[in-house]
């Protein structure tokens, strides 16, 4: 059986959120602590209304707990979620077709491509959640698995949770498969034209290319429009994650207005 540990107080209580109303039988999710202060009291009430078993521990436990994962992640601050059973299919994971078949009329996708940091990924995660994006798509390879990463769950502050995401063998096909579908692609990059000019439309995808080789060819030819953000800096770009928190606001910002 599958096992995955939480920490931080965010990725801990977005995870029991989640599974608090529907939880699968084949999912078991148990919350060990050491001294509880008031964010830990206020999870473990929630774990306990869900039914989640609890555990009081020392801290040399949850150390013990936490010594395999990502440096990043080993910090529990006094508590660890320890979940067993969990899939893809148990979390926020979709299948595209179906997710377009059920789409709203106004949505906001954005595609990583060869994105691998989850730092990286778990700060765009976030974006995605605080800025209303629908979707986010991710290749079956080369792409940090959000399903199992611990880093991601934290940096994402439990975001992870919440954001839907599809999983594609083919991100050229999966854009394709958007635009035939009413989206419009835009591909990030710094030498486009710049955001402040452009009005997107109800259904918007973004894609972001990675930080050493941007997007791929094939894939920035799917593009009606490549897009670039206006900056004053000395360095040569942002960072991915931050160029997608600002792209996604601005979409965000747009909407807003349009209402």
């Amino acid at each position: 059986m599958s096992k995955a540990i939480y920490t931080g107080f965010h990725a801990v209580e977005e995870k029991i959120r989640l599974y608090s109303d529907s939880k699968p039988k084949e999912i078991s999710l148990q919350v060990y602590y050491s001294k509880p202060g008031p964010r830990v009291k206020k999870i473990l009430s929630l774990a306990k209304e869900a039914g989640f078993e609890t555990f009081s521990v020392d801290e040399k436990k949850l150390d013990s707990m936490t010594a395999q994962l990502p440096e990043s992640a080993r910090s529990h601050r006094g508590i660890v979620l320890l979940v067993e059973g969990e899939t893809e299919s148990s979390d926020c994971h979709v299948q595209l077709e179906q997710w377009i078949s059920e789409c709203p009329g106004r949505a906001v996708v954005i595609v990583l491509d060869s994105i691998t940091d989850p730092h990286n990924v778990g700060a765009i995660i976030r974006s995605c959640d605080q800025f209303g994006a629908s979707l986010m798509v991710i290749p079956d390879h080369r792409s940090a698995d959000i399903g199992s990463n611990e880093t991601i769950a934290r940096t994402s502050a439990g975001a992870v949770s919440w954001v839907k995401v599809a999983k594609v063998p083919n991100l050229v096909r999966a854009v394709q498969i958007l635009k035939a579908s009413g989206f419009w692609i835009y591909g990030a990059d710094a030498g486009g034209e710049s955001i402040s000019k452009i009005r997107f439309p109800e259904k918007t995808c973004i894609i972001m290319g990675s930080e050493g080789s941007g997007i791929a060819r094939l894939l920035g030819e799917q593009c009606d429009s490549i897009v670039s953000i206006p900056t004053c800096g000395k360095i040569d770009s942002l960072n991915v994650s931050v160029a997608a928190g600002v792209l996604l606001y601005e979409v965000h910002r747009q909407s807003i207005e349009s209402l």
